[in-house]
Formats: C-alpha cells, sequence, structure tokens
C-alpha cells in the first residue's frame, strides 16, 4: 500500500511538477517587487510647508539624480547609481537650501570639500566639492538662501566635470530625489 502512495505522488511530481516550479519562481518575483515598492516607499514629510531654495543662483543641471538607471562616472569609468545632483553656474556661491544647522563639515575624497547641514521635519542637505575656504562652522545657524561655500573641483570622484556642485538631500536619513523639493527643471 504504501508503495503504490509513493508512486502516486512520483507521478504527480512528473506529471505536474513543471507547473509547481513555475507557481514558485512567479511567487519569488512577485515578492522581490513587492520589497523593492516598499524600499522605495515615498516618507511623509508631515503638513509643514518647506519654503526650499536653490542650492546655486542660474545654475544647470549637468547631471540628474538616478536611483533607478545607472549613469556613467566619467572620471572613475564606472557605472553607478547617482543619488545626487550636480550644478555648475558662472557665479560659484552655494546657498543653503533651507534655514538650518551645520551639522558637519569634512573632506571625503571622492566628495571633496563637503557641508551637510541639518533641517526641520528630518531633511539634510549635502554640498559637495567646495572651495576650502568654506563661510560657515560646525554649529552655526544658517537661513535659507545664504551663502555657505563657493564650488571648486576637490571632488575626486568626479574630477571629468570641472568645478561643480555636487548636491544631495535626505529625509530622515535616506536620500531623496531633490527634483521632488526643489525647482530644478528651470534652472
Amino acid at each position: 500500500m504504501e508503495i503504490q502512495e509513493k508512486n502516486r505522488f512520483v507521478e504527480f511530481v512528473k506529471k505536474y511538477g513543471i507547473f509547481i516550479v513555475v507557481g514558485i519562481v512567479i511567487f519569488a518575483v512577485a515578492l522581490t517587487f513587492t520589497l523593492v515598492a516598499a524600499l522605495h516607499k515615498a516618507v511623509p514629510t508631515g503638513n509643514t510647508r518647506l519654503d526650499f531654495k536653490s542650492p546655486m543662483n542660474n545654475a544647470t543641471v549637468i547631471k540628474d539624480f538616478s536611483n533607478t538607471e545607472l549613469q556613467l562616472n566619467d572620471t572613475l569609468n564606472q557605472w553607478e547609481a547617482h543619488l545626487y545632483v550636480d550644478f555648475a553656474s558662472e557665479d560659484a556661491s552655494v546657498n543653503s537650501v533651507l534655514d538650518g544647522v551645520v551639522l558637519k563639515i569634512d573632506e571625503p575624497y571622492l566628495e571633496g570639500k563637503t557641508i551637510t547641514i541639518q533641517h526641520a521635519n528630518g531633511f539634510t542637505s549635502i554640498y559637495s566639492s567646495l572651495s576650502d575656504d568654506v563661510l560657515v562652522k560646525v554649529g552655526d545657524t544658517v537661513t535659507a538662501g545664504q551663502k555657505i561655500a563657493e564650488v571648486d573641483n576637490t571632488a575626486a570622484g568626479e574630477l571629468a566635470m570641472g568645478a561643480h556642485l555636487h548636491f544631495a538631500l535626505k529625509l530622515n536619513n535616506n536620500f531623496v530625489d531633490p527634483n521632488d523639493y526643489l525647482d530644478l527643471q528651470v534652472k
């Protein structure tokens, strides 16, 4: 009796095994898409209206934010996600996008001289590839539109781009697309 049940099970697997495997694969793909979508879920900012200013005057976006499509980094000759927006302008001035407090000034090799500013509602702005002559220090309070530094070519990871601002925006410590908060399309 037991041999017949094993044979029926083997026959069932032989007959329907491909459907079982396909079902498992479809379930795994659906689960993967669900998890990826959950990771890219928008983070609410509350009801407070924040008035973002442009980080540079009369700037042109020379390389836009992208966390879904890889972009070629000409300096490093590699494809990578670009969680920043790169700006160029004849006016080298760099301005704070919101009121805030200077959290950190450092110089990571690939990003160059960098200023990090903490703002309200969980926002942090990061300004990189700056000249050594920054106009603020850690702990300073800044206002939206206030000049904090000038651009230079200090970002070793983007030397091929020349002097430019390498700008990032974080919300609750997660990179967000600055295009969602700043009016960059008219720049």
